[in-house]
């Protein structure tokens, strides 16, 4: 079984903690020789000058490929569009577009009345310039606003034939859902790159309110597993969390999956046991830029 390529997504810190936080795990992981990293926007654009700040150190302290992640949500296009400009002059050339989740409060996402409406008209105005490479979020099961998942591949086909290169998948637990969503994919003329988006579980009752949130579907199977890990303490469910993620892994790379994204949650410990049992190896002499 050839050796996954992988990338890393980590969301920009808020406090002095969370920022030595995100350090340490871009630090840790950097050795891996990611393509590339993708770092978060908040609900409603609450990140914004967090999320330009943490591309921009990490991209000049670490030497990283990243991938800023942008929305539509609570902004003009001119603003938008600033905002690309900005990551430009930076040296950015990688950019996350999506329509973003509505602003805390609200219960569904409503475009500004200057802004870009949807990630579609978001990708083509990127796509115009020339310079950007684009990837887009993608969802195996559906998106909470989606009829089903026919309806997400057919919004999917709309973002690639805007200029998108690549998709990211929402998480998923098991590979048969990766494997399905792909198989539509393809049916629909969807030939760029779809990268399954992989999260080792730091919190079993934080990973489930985040599926909740995202239409994820919990296995009983998982639920059943971790319940009985909980009895055995902390290192049990770290074994079963790590255990899990590399029997998936392994299911997607045997299924052809030749790339990897792995949601950190700016812990970097899990991430990097799975892809040591993957045979993901430090690269000789990739050290932090001083």
């Amino acid at each position: 079984m050839s050796t996954p390529r992988i990338s890393f997504e980590f969301f920009p810190p808020k406090t002095l903690d969370a920022s030595f936080r995100l350090w340490e795990t871009a630090r840790a992981l950097a050795p891996l020789a990611p393509d590339f990293v993708s770092v978060t926007y908040g609900a409603g654009g609450t990140t914004r000058q967090l999320t330009h700040e943490a591309v921009t150190t990490i991209n000049r302290q670490f030497g990283l490929q990243v991938a800023a992640h942008l929305t539509c949500v609570e902004a003009t296009k001119a603003e938008t569009m600033e905002i690309v400009q900005s990551y430009a002059d930076a040296g950015i050339r990688e950019i996350v577009a999506l329509r973003g989740d509505a602003p805390k409060g609200a219960d569904r996402f409503t475009p500004h009345p200057e802004g870009f409406a949807s990630s579609v008209e978001l990708i083509r105005a990127i796509a115009a310039r020339g310079d950007m490479t684009i990837r887009v979020g993608a969802y195996p099961e559906p998106h909470p606003d989606s009829a089903d998942t026919d309806a997400d591949v057919t919004w999917l086909k709309r973002k690639i034939d805007a200029g998108a290169t690549s998709a990211i998948t929402q998480f998923f637990f098991e590979a048969d859902t990766f494997f399905r969503f792909r198989d539509k994919c393809a049916a629909a003329g969807i030939d760029v790159p779809i990268i399954p988006g992989i999260l080792p579980v730091q919190s079993w009752a934080g990973t489930k309110r985040f599926a909740a949130t995202c239409n994820t579907a919990v296995p009983d199977w998982a639920e059943e597993a971790f319940q009985m890990a909980a009895l055995d303490g902390p290192e049990a469910t770290r074994a079963l969390a790590t255990s899990l993620s590399v029997d998936l892994c392994e299911a997607l790379t045997a299924g052809g999956v030749g790339q990897l994204h792995f949601y950190t949650l700016n812990r970097p410990e899990l991430t990097r046991d799975v892809c040591a049992a993957l045979g993901v190896r430090p690269a000789g002499g990739l050290e932090a830029v001083a």
